[in-house]
């Protein structure tokens, strides 16, 4: 497995787009502690995002894995690149003819992404528990480690995207056109599908249209984490005065996170299974 992630990484670092793709990605990641700084006066109005308690636990494991999920779409360039740039370059035939089986070429992209993921989520753990010790109104331990199933269901979240963008640059194997199918597949076949299950529930008497689309890949992976503006004591009471009810399910559910992880399990079974009907 070593040997596996090490070809793949002396691949993506001597590819100045990736590495660059790569160090940005963590660097944007690294300024979501930007936050903490951000301070607006505008006479009577004063925002100081600190005091707003965005950094208290244990609402930031929820607020920085909720913000760090946005940005995966940086890896995302990086990992339909790194497949695509096996078919332009060659690569993939020279690796089988030396012996590499495309069983172990697979999983060699998979433990890639499953690292890229893991990485990301302990940046976040250390970024996270750093913030909240210092701008945290509570630093008892008991508070601090709650809620970090967060942390968990971010994890499975870039795994699963990861994949999905590996099986489609396997499938497609050219990753401005991947990059497209993916935008296509999220704007026009599940946003159409959501939508017209929306206007059903709306017009007809059906009520399963949120039990069906919590089914749809990038809608599951959606649903692990909710978003966290909501909790916030300050949205709250302007809601409250607006007679609002903001009361939502904030939870990380197991059954979200286990239709995540069949996805996975589909995206990189049919991946392995379309390199073994190719002709390389």
């Amino acid at each position: 497995m070593l040997r596996l992630l090490n070809i793949e990484f002396i691949k993506l670092w001597n590819n100045k787009a990736s590495k660059f793709l790569i160090l940005a990605y963590f660097v944007l990641l690294g300024f979501i502690s930007l936050f903490a700084s951000i301070k607006f006066n505008f006479g009577f109005f004063k925002f100081h995002a600190a005091e707003m308690g965005i950094f208290n636990f244990p609402y930031i494991w929820h607020f920085n894995t909720y913000v760090a999920a946005e940005l995966k779409f940086f890896l995302a360039i990086v990992i339909v690149s790194m497949v695509a740039n096996e078919y332009s370059n060659k690569t993939i035939k020279q690796n089988l003819i030396d012996g590499l089986s495309k069983k172990e070429f697979i999983i060699s992209k998979f433990a890639t992404v499953t690292v890229f993921a893991f990485l990301s989520t302990l940046y976040i753990f250390i970024l996270s528990l750093i913030l909240g010790l210092v701008f945290s109104s509570y630093t008892e331990a008991s508070i601090i480690f709650s809620d970090l199933e967060y942390l968990l269901a971010f994890f499975v979240k870039l795994l699963g995207f990861f994949s999905f963008c590996l099986f489609v640059g396997i499938l497609i194997k050219r990753s401005a056109f991947a990059l497209g199918f993916i935008l296509l597949w999220y704007i026009m076949i599940e946003g159409i599908a959501r939508f017209v299950l929306f206007i059903l529930e709306t017009t007809k008497d059906f009520q399963y249209a949120d039990a069906i689309t919590q089914f749809f890949p990038l809608k599951a992976m959606s649903n692990l984490i909710d978003q966290p503006l909501s909790r916030l004591g300050a949205v709250k009471e302007i809601a409250s005065v607006a007679g609002e009810d903001l009361s939502y399910d904030y939870a990380v559910h197991w059954f979200e996170i286990a239709i995540v992880l069949v996805w996975t399990a589909i995206f990189m079974f049919f991946s392995y299974r379309l390199l073994l009907k190719r002709d390389l």
